[in-house]
């Protein structure tokens, strides 16, 4: 494992919520959000590009007038067109959902708008279904509800429709921000943050391609309200980065599951300092590496390099289960 921070000087105060594409040509592209507080009208998206062996100077991707940019998300569809979405607005409660669209990560189109009820991938990557469609995890945050959807795409993007809610019953301020694999075709599995009135990570399950849904349910997996996010590695193996504790920001952790989420292995360290170590992002390169940011205490985004063949070995059986 390797780790490093991608950019140690910056031209804001704090940042937050990042993101990771791999390029075409194999470098990786990363983005957050960076300002002067969360939520301050002065926070914009901020990108850099690692090229062999070092990281770019942060640049500014995306910025709206007035108002603040909040949780951006990186996404290669199939065409290796580079999509950068984010939302923008006075508050979670209020914001809309926007997007750029590359083909280096170097320079941008206009900015679009996603139409009216659709917010995006609200914090973690969209996936690509067996089909070619993609499929978006999105939430909404209002004063007495918390519930996630997913919106799917059978044109490239352009167009997407809603489906959902999700939520755990019973609990109407429960679950957003969900990051999603394909089981197997049309059959999705969905892990979502949760409140502290919940305090674990919840699961949904969707065998339509994410069109209708179970109920939400708590895993044993724990989450202090904190953002999650998975992949799954092309030897089929599940890889979650969380923070394993009901409270606070620190540890950050990896597990890993090769029943898709049934069972986890023993969680393995990324940070155990104290501070907040928080709103991961996992990806795979076409090298088979793992390659994590995550905000370090709101100052910085720290990148980590796993070889999940060398640096973590995860067992035939989890220690940690899925649902109760």
């Amino acid at each position: 494992m390797t780790a490093e921070f991608i950019f140690v000087q910056a031209p804001f105060e704090q940042c937050h919520a990042s993101t990771l594409v791999e390029l075409p040509n194999g470098d990786l592209l990363a983005a957050w959000f960076g300002g002067l507080r969360e939520g301050d009208p002065s926070v914009a998206v901020w990108g850099a590009q690692r090229s062999k062996s070092s990281w770019s100077k942060p640049r500014r991707l995306a910025r709206e007038p007035g108002v603040p940019c909040w949780n951006p998300v990186l996404f290669r569809d199939r065409r290796d067109r580079i999509l950068l979405f984010y939302k923008y607005g006075s508050s979670p409660q209020t914001w809309r959902g926007a997007y750029r669209t590359s083909r280096d990560g170097k320079t941008w189109s206009p900015p679009s708008y996603l139409a009216a009820g659709l917010l995006g991938p609200i914090k973690n990557k969209p996936i690509i279904l067996s089909n070619g469609d993609v499929l978006a995890g999105s939430s909404v945050e209002t004063a007495s509800t918390w519930q996630c959807w997913a919106e799917r795409s059978s044109d490239q993007c352009l167009t997407w429709t809603r489906y959902g809610p999700i939520v755990v019953p019973g609990v109407p301020y429960g679950v957003i921000q969900p990051t999603m694999w394909e089981v197997a075709p049309e059959h999705v599995k969905m892990l979502m943050r949760s409140t502290q009135q919940i305090g674990f990570i919840c699961e949904a399950t969707s065998v339509d391609g994410g069109r209708t849904w179970g109920p939400a349910k708590p895993t044993t997996l724990p989450n202090p309200n904190s953002g999650i996010d998975a992949v799954k590695m092309t030897d089929g193996t599940v890889a979650l980065v969380y923070n394993h504790t009901k409270s606070g920001r620190s540890p950050l952790n990896i597990a890993f599951s090769r029943d898709n989420g049934i069972s986890w292995s023993p969680p393995y360290v990324l940070e155990d300092e104290p501070g907040e170590y928080s709103y991961p992002a996992i990806i795979q390169t076409r090298d088979g590496m793992l390659h994590v940011a995550y905000t370090w205490q709101r100052r910085r985004i720290k990148h980590v390099a796993i070889d999940p063949s060398a640096a973590f070995k995860p067992p035939q059986h989890g220690a940690h289960g899925g649902s109760p």
